[in-house]
């Protein structure tokens, strides 16, 4: 399997009353485990919330609204490879309480399973979402560090998290493509 260097990308969490929907990665990173929906920010994407809305349409067929979209955290994932080489991926995070449609399983994401926000199935996904998911559910914004081995599978350093008031950039900014 190839080890994918994602190094800038969304993650949108779909949120209604107190339940979250998930699905099971079927392939790239996080495959195997239950996970929001989002992906790498492409050449064509304007702003970021431009590509959350396209790979949220991507991953399980609904369209989102940005009116109940909120950013909630930024996470730097430091990531070793299974050759050594090391990248950070910065993953832009955000809950997702409007939407159109209803989430369907894609290529990339089997069938959307509803979950119970204080009931999230952990031991099925990545192994820093315990940390940080919990906090981003219950309305906390914040700022954090992972360090990942190879293929994302175990955390080899522990985590950091900060919460804060504000992030230092506009919401739907401009952004590079590294």
């Amino acid at each position: 399997m190839e080890e994918k260097k994602l190094l800038e990308a969304t993650l949108g969490f779909l949120v209604k009353d107190e339940f979250v929907w998930l699905s099971m990665k079927k392939r790239k990173i996080g495959a195997g485990c239950y996970n929001g929906y989002g992906g790498g920010i492409e050449k064509g994407d304007k702003n970021l919330i431009e590509a959350l809305k396209r790979e949220v349409k991507q991953e399980c067929g609904v369209l989102i609204s940005e009116k109940g979209l909120a950013k909630m955290a930024i996470i730097d994932f430091h990531n070793t490879t299974s050759k050594g080489e090391t990248f950070v991926a910065k993953v832009h995070v955000f809950l997702i309480k409007n939407w159109s449609g209803e989430p369907q399983e894609t290529d990339e994401m089997g069938s959307p399973t509803k979950f119970a926000i204080n009931n999230l199935p952990f031991e099925k996904m990545m192994p820093a979402d315990k940390e940080w998911l919990t906090l981003v559910l219950e309305g906390k914004k914040i700022i954090a560090e992972y360090y990942y081995g190879p293929f994302q599978k175990e955390l080899i350093k522990e985590g950091e998290i900060k919460e804060v008031k504000n992030f230092p950039e506009n919401l739907s900014g401009e952004f590079k493509i590294h």
